[in-house]
C-alpha cells in the first residue's frame, strides 16, 4: 500500500478529533462511576417503624375478626341429642361420641356436665369450652298431688279434672289401660329428656306407645305447665339447627332444609307435609319448634 494512502487514514479533522476526545472522556467517566459508586439496592421502606407496626396490628386484628365470623354459630343445646354432624362441628372425638351413643341406646339420660364427662371420657379442655352451651332440663321437683283414679279409664274428663302430664307419676300413668310399668317409665324418661312436655302430641314420640293408648292417656292427662322451647325460623334455620328438634334426624333435617331452599322459603308450615315421611301427626310435633317468617 502506498505510504500516502496510509497517512490519509491517520489524519483526522478538527471535528473528528473532538468526537474521539469526547468518547474517550465518556468512557472514562462511566468506568469511574461503575467502580466508585455502590449500586446495591437499598430498601426505602422501614418495616420496623412504629407506623408500619401499628398498621400491621390493625390488619392482624381484622383478620382474626373475620376468622371468628366464619366459625359456625353455637347455640345452647341438649347434649343428649348430639348428632354425628353436631359432634363433628364441635370437634368431639369419634370414640367419645360412640360412647355417648351406646349410653343413650340403653334408654339412659345425661343430666349434668359431670355425667357427660364420665360417660364420654372427653378431655377437660374440650368440656370446659363446650359445656357453657349445654342446656339440660331445668326440672324442679315439686310435690306430686295424690290423685285417686277411677278404674273406668275411658271416661273423658274436663280440663280441670285432668292431671298435669308433666307432674304425673309412673303409678298414675299405669291407671291407663295399655300402660304398664315399662311404658310408664318410658314416658317419664322421655319427659325428663325433653325437660318437660310442651304439648300432648309429644306422647306420640314415646317408643311403643300406640295411637290408641295415647288417646286414652289424653282423656286423663294433659299438659298444664308446658315447657317453653326454642323455636327456629324454618326459612333461615340450618340443617344442623333443625336436627336438634326431638324426633328429627339429621337426614330429615337436611330434607326439610333443601325443601325450603328450593322454594326460596315457605309461607306456611303445612307445606312441609309434602316431604316424604312427614305425616300430619308428625308435622304437629315438629311445628312446636318451628315458625315461619
Amino acid at each position: 500500500m502506498p505510504k500516502s494512502n496510509l497517512q490519509s487514514h491517520l489524519i483526522f479533522s478538527r471535528s473528528e478529533r473532538g468526537g474521539i476526545l469526547f468518547l474517550t472522556a465518556l468512557i472514562v467517566v462511566l468506568l469511574t462511576t461503575y467502580y466508585c459508586i455502590d449500586f446495591s439496592a437499598e430498601s426505602v421502606l422501614d418495616v420496623s417503624s412504629s407506623e408500619i407496626v401499628k398498621q400491621q396490628r390493625i390488619i392482624d386484628s381484622l383478620y382474626q375478626v373475620e376468622l371468628e365470623a366464619r366459625k359456625p354459630k353455637l347455640y345452647p343445646f341438649n347434649p343428649n341429642f348430639i348428632t354425628d354432624y353436631k359432634a363433628y362441628t364441635l370437634g368431639m372425638p369419634t370414640e367419645a361420641f360412640d360412647r355417648l351413643k351406646a349410653f343413650r341406646a340403653q334408654g339412659k339420660w345425661i343430666n349434668n356436665t359431670e355425667d357427660f364427662r364420665k360417660v364420654t371420657g372427653v378431655s377437660g379442655q374440650w368440656i370446659d369450652s363446650i359445656s357453657p352451651y349445654f342446656k339440660f332440663p331445668a326440672w324442679v321437683t315439686r310435690p306430686k298431688p295424690n290423685y285417686t283414679f277411677s278404674k273406668i279409664v275411658n271416661t273423658r274428663r274436663s280440663y280441670d279434672e285432668k292431671v298435669d302430664l308433666n307432674m304425673a307419676t309412673a303409678e298414675e300413668l299405669q291407671q291407663v289401660s295399655g300402660i304398664g310399668a315399662v311404658l310408664s317409665e318410658r314416658i317419664i324418661a322421655y319427659r325428663d329428656g325433653l325437660g318437660g312436655f310442651t304439648d300432648d302430641v309429644q306422647l306420640y314420640e314415646v317408643y311403643g306407645l300406640s295411637s290408641e293408648v295415647v288417646q286414652k292417656t289424653k282423656q286423663l292427662f294433659t299438659v298444664k305447665s308446658p315447657k317453653s322451647v326454642q323455636k327456629w325460623n324454618v326459612n333461615t334455620a340450618s340443617a344442623s339447627d333443625l336436627s336438634t328438634i326431638p324426633g328429627v334426624s339429621f337426614d330429615l333435617a337436611k330434607e326439610i332444609w333443601e325443601f325450603v331452599r328450593l322454594r326460596e322459603g315457605i309461607t306456611s308450615l303445612g307445606a312441609l307435609e309434602k316431604i316424604e315421611g312427614i305425616t300430619a301427626n308428625k308435622l304437629k310435633r315438629i311445628q312446636l319448634y318451628l315458625f315461619v317468617e
